[in-house]
């Protein structure tokens, strides 16, 4: 479907694609969608700060829950706003990189990393990096026909005044509206994401992958990996931060599960994964254990960074805070005296812990790779070790596999030898009967004769 106005400027094309898709979406509102956003669009974002940055992708998140459109049976819910702001800032999208989501939602993920971004460049930004920012750096895709023309108009109204996305299904590849995505690259600089739970997949989705499975959020890490940008020049690969279900970390009863992550750690450093408490996603209804890989493409993974959250008490009433990952509103590093009852409990009361500071993830990051970086609630699992065990480890069994495939080639050899005898054994046998038949034959008809 193509745009009918060539004339039309990028923002007139993403307000027309908004207010056309709207009109085919059906709203069990007694509100109409349009007015609501009408009434969001008078909100002016310099009357909103920094800590409340997510006002409008809130008003849109709850409208959907609240009209019920969005349901389980898809695995797909909105990530916590806190959650966003911690894996845009630990992945640190950076001014002149492209930035994607494959499954968008109301674009959460897009909207924060241009804000990250913007206040990077600062007030002495050029016109040219403005520009580029603002048309060239955000893309996305999302399936929801009601989430798609929302996703638009929050973008818009977060100051991206051309949201580069894609309607359709992601993993099939069929495309609803594609106009608006005509100038994305084939790979991205960072990828940011959360796939949804739990989904399932059809035969259309699953051939366009190396590993077919129906599920869809193995078949979303696939297409990361293929859409990561590939390490060049000795510049490493793009960046990757993404939710996944705990159940697709440690599944093994599934070939394309397994057979993903191994693609995963050979093709990217792994290089953390945080474990979240469960009741991260229990305002969505989904009471699912999640955790958040971050990745680079380019190598191997060789060391991988543990920080465990699992222990905090979050829920509908009480949800995930960025103080928890250790940063206040402006991701400065919390005093301990700042940090929540549910992140610290009794550790400050247990032996040793009277003078030390906690180890919040915000402290810690930095001194990933390091001992220091180990602590109650971190440790580091060396995968380069492990392999070396590993292949130490095989080493006897593999020497006996070689002995055993040499004992069967001789063993084979010498079968055919013992059936190259017995065949000659028997031919001479058989001969041997056939001349008797034949004397006989011959004294038979000599006695005829006589």
């Amino acid at each position: 479907m193509g745009w009918l106005n060539p004339a039309a400027s990028p923002k007139q094309r993403v307000i027309g694609r908004i207010m056309s898709a709207v009109e085919r979406v059906r709203v069990d509102s007694e509100t109409n969608l349009c007015d609501i956003l009408d009434k969001v669009n008078d909100i002016h974002t310099d009357h909103i700060d920094d800590q409340h940055f997510f006002t409008l992708s809130q008003v849109y998140e709850d409208l959907l829950l609240k009209m019920g459109e969005k349901n389980s049976d898809g695995g797909q819910f909105f990530t916590p706003r806190e959650v966003v702001r911690a894996m845009v800032r630990i992945v640190d999208p950076q001014p002149c990189e492209t930035v994607y989501d494959p499954c968008c939602g109301t674009g959460g993920f897009l909207a924060q990393a241009y804000e990250q971004m913007a206040h990077a460049l600062g007030d002495t930004v050029s016109s040219t990096e403005l520009e580029r920012l603002k048309h060239d750096t955000f893309f996305g895709r999302e399936k929801e026909n009601l989430v798609f023309p929302i996703a638009l108009a929050n973008l818009v109204l977060h100051g991206i005044d051309q949201p580069n996305l894609w309607h359709g299904n992601t993993l099939s590849g069929a495309p609803t509206y594609e106009a608006l995505f005509e100038q994305a690259p084939a790979t991205f600089d960072v990828i940011l994401t959360n796939p949804p739970f739990g989904g399932k997949e059809g035969s259309e989705a699953q051939k366009n992958y190396s590993f077919e499975t129906s599920s869809t959020q193995v078949l979303f890490m696939q297409h990361i990996l293929d859409d990561l940008k590939p390490a060049l020049d000795g510049k490493p690969g793009g960046r990757c931060a993404v939710v996944l279900d705990e159940g697709l970390l440690f599944r093994t009863n599934e070939s394309a599960f397994v057979e993903t992550k191994r693609k995963l750690l050979d093709e990217c450093d792994l290089w953390c994964i945080v474990s979240l408490p469960g009741g991260v996603f229990s305002t969505a209804g989904a009471g699912v254990k999640t955790n958040l890989l971050f990745m680079t493409k380019g190598k191997k993974t060789e060391r991988i960074w543990y920080y465990d959250l699992s222990h905090v008490k979050v829920g509908k009433k009480t949800p995930m805070t960025l103080s928890q990952f250790g940063w206040g509103p402006q991701f400065e590093v919390l005093d301990d005296a700042a940090l929540p009852a549910t992140l610290v409990g009794d550790w400050p009361a247990q032996d040793g812990h009277a003078n030390p500071p906690f180890p919040t993830l915000a402290r810690l990051l930095a001194q990933r790779g390091t001992p220091e970086a180990d602590s109650d609630f971190s440790w580091t699992v060396d995968f380069s070790a492990r392999r070396a065990k590993a292949r130490e480890d095989m080493a006897p069994h593999l020497a006996e596999v070689e002995r055993l495939k040499n004992q069967a080639v001789a063993l084979k050899e010498e079968i055919g030898a013992l059936k190259k005898g017995a065949d000659e054994a028997r031919l001479a046998a058989c001969r041997a009967v056939g001349g008797h038949r034949k004397g006989r034959t011959r004294c038979a008809r000599q006695s005829r004769c006589d």
